[in-house]
């Protein structure tokens, strides 16, 4: 730095004292150019003092004053430069306006003036003595960009860790306003000042630092500059180490960088953000929370859920039982699934005794091995509870916005304990937290639908956690839970080729969603329906019939008539797969859908829609074999 900013001064400083040295020999406007002399020493003597401590000047502003004092100079110098003509001819034909000193005078002052305010501002605090710096001239146009440059200059320099968390909160201050300060902030270098500010402040210039970055991120190119400023490790430090109202504010701005630059997810995920956030997720949510917190040899909390899932077998296979959970039961699926896997686990502890104090001892010597490693994890049972709620809110926050569309960060969630605090938080959390966990299922589920493999491995009808998720989506969906209801609707339908023939419990509450709801849920409960009754799935058959017995066929007509284009679409598709499917349905007979899906076929607005226009000639030929004007087949 020092060797850039001494090069960048020597020019000026070589123009400056050419300008007093032709000055001083100029025969003509002697008394102007005397003067211009005096302003040029001054304004050499403050630049040789800025190489000298060229060390503490902040870059930015050092270019963007230097540049402008070159210009100056470089007019000064012509200017004196005429002034030297000594013949008669010379002096004749060299024209000078009177308002050319005036007004080269009036810049090398100001020049003087920005070279005076870099050096105040790339002070100490002590040297500076809380003096107001004002702006400098070069900042008459653009006042913002002065008060960003002094900003980072606080943050860079040796100030006191008040006056960097004061100067944090301005920038927060400022991104906050606008976009386009945010931007300036990034450009003059303000993300490597805060990102140390997060590392070595206390906990309010933490906190200031954090939500600083996070205001930041607001598009991709800017969020790619941040994480390559080394974003990433710092966030996954303090959600290991950092107190937890800090590791709360970190938390949200990885929501915000990842929801502004999905890019950025695997970046996050790579320094083990993950697993820090399911880690906090699940503090206080289920006993033995975390994989991660089981160091053991011979067993894992993988090997405990399969346990559970062996001693479970014979429920298991009791469709009955899985369909109906609440029917005459004490306890909730949700609490069997913890309970069991709990006293598994409690089981197991005597034969973990002997190397607990080993792995204690390890794990003290390499705080990077275990997730809740770390000093901040040590005390934050202390922390009041709306401070843990509001963690658990962000962390959540976090996991649904970097598990969107990535199956890499999709997989380290659902191998985790995350699935089963989601179920717990989606059942008995605060308000907030209950919609980002809907909304963080409602992502994962929507990625598993695209992979089979994770699919399988992550909701396949045996695991514990997958009929824990299921169990609160569904109460979700049967309570009609307003601001939770479309993620959950959405979610189900995403698992719609999970579920055993058998699985007919979701189907009724979709259904449900489809009589006279708001426009929005029931074009939500039809798409999830279309997933269970299209021909990619492999149980289209029994779904077709679960929803004509449970009434669809009634409200999908009515939909398809009444409701509006958007409910339309999804209605008319979804009773295409119906009449397809099951076109014997003496159901839909009685309900003359034959007649719906022919004026279907006169509507061009439906029949234009690229998901209705190969389904609706296929579904109305089938119904044409199989009945006639409303009459089932003999």
């Amino acid at each position: 730095m020092s060797s850039i900013v001494k090069e960048i001064l020597a020019s000026p400083i070589q123009m400056a004292d050419q300008v007093s040295k032709l000055a001083e020999e100029a025969q003509n406007f002697r008394q102007e150019c005397l003067e211009l002399k005096s302003k040029s020493e001054k304004l050499a003597g403050l630049l040789r003092q800025a190489a000298r401590n060229s060390n503490d000047l902040y870059e930015r502003p050092t270019r963007r004053i230097i540049d402008d004092t070159e210009q100056v100079l470089d007019k000064a110098l012509a200017l004196v430069t005429k002034c030297r003509a000594n013949s008669l001819i010379k002096k004749l034909f060299t024209i000078i306006p009177a308002t050319a000193f005036r007004k080269t005078s009036m810049q090398l002052e100001n020049s003087v003036g920005d070279v005076q305010w870099l050096l105040r501002v790339s002070a100490s605090a002590d040297e500076r003595d809380d003096e107001y710096l004002g702006l400098p001239p070069i900042a008459a146009n653009e006042p913002i960009l002065c008060l960003i440059w002094e900003q980072v200059a606080i943050l860079l320099s040796g100030a006191s860790l008040d006056e960097r968390s004061d100067a944090a909160a301005s920038l927060v201050s400022l991104a906050r306003d606008n976009d386009r300060y945010g931007k300036l902030i990034i450009e003059e270098g303000g993300v490597p000042p805060l990102l140390k500010l997060l590392k070595e402040g206390r906990m309010d210039g933490q906190e200031n630092a954090a939500r600083a970055i996070g205001l930041l991120g607001k598009d991709p190119e800017s969020v790619e500059h941040i994480v390559n400023s080394g974003v990433c490790s710092v966030f996954a430090k303090v959600l290991k180490e950092g107190h937890m109202k800090v590791q709360t504010v970190v938390a949200w701005a990885i929501s915000e960088l990842a929801a502004n630059h999905p890019k950025c997810q695997d970046h996050f995920s790579q320094n083990n953000a993950i697993r820090l956030l399911v880690s906090h997720l699940a503090f206080e949510t289920i006993q033995e929370h975390s994989k991660y917190a089981i160091a053991n040899k011979h067993k894992s909390i993988h090997s405990v859920l399969m346990a559970s899932n062996t001693t479970s077998a014979q429920e298991e296979d009791d469709d009955k039982q899985v369909s109906h959970p609440m029917s005459g039961q004490s306890s909730t699926l949700m609490h069997n699934v913890v309970s069991n896997t709990m006293a598994i686990k409690s089981a197991m502890e005597e034969d973990d005794k002997a190397n607990t104090k080993k792995q204690q001892q390890q794990q003290s010597g390499n705080g990077s091995h275990l997730a809740i490693a770390g000093k901040s994890i040590k005390g934050r049972e202390y922390e009041d509870a709306g401070t843990k709620a509001q963690m658990k809110a962000m962390a959540a926050r976090a996991l649904w916005q970097l598990s969107r569309g990535n199956l890499t960060v999709c997989r380290s969630i659902t191998e985790s304990r995350a699935l089963l605090c989601f179920a717990v938080l989606l059942e008995k959390g605060p308000d907030d937290v209950q919609s980002y966990s809907a909304m963080a299922l409602m992502e994962i589920t929507a990625v598993s639908e695209q992979h089979s493999e994770l699919r399988r491995s992550a909701f396949k009808p045996t695991s514990p956690a997958a009929k824990a998720v299921v169990e609160q989506l569904l109460k979700v969906i049967e309570k009609e839970q307003a601001e939770l209801l479309i993620a959950c609707v959405r979610s189900v339908g995403n698992l719609a080729r999970t579920f055993r023939a058998t699985e007919t419990r979701l189907i009724g509450p979709l259904v449900r969603l489809l009589d006279e709801r708001e426009a929005q849920v029931s074009m939500e409960a039809a798409i999830a329906l279309n997933k269970f009754a299209c021909t990619d799935n492999y149980l289209h058959e029994n779904h077709c019939n679960a929803i004509i017995e449970a009434g669809g066929a009634k409200h999908l007509i009515q939909l398809v008539y009444f409701g509006e284009q958007m409910v339309q679409i999804s209605s008319v598709t979804l009773l295409c797969y119906i009449a397809l499917h099951v076109p014997k349905s003496e159901t839909l007979a009685q309900e003359e859908v034959l007649i719906v899906l022919e004026w279907c076929t006169k509507q061009p607005h439906l029949i234009d829609q690229p998901s209705i226009q190969p389904l609706l000639p296929e579904a109305k030929s089938r119904l044409e074999l199989y009945q006639s004007r409303g009459r089932g087949f003999r």
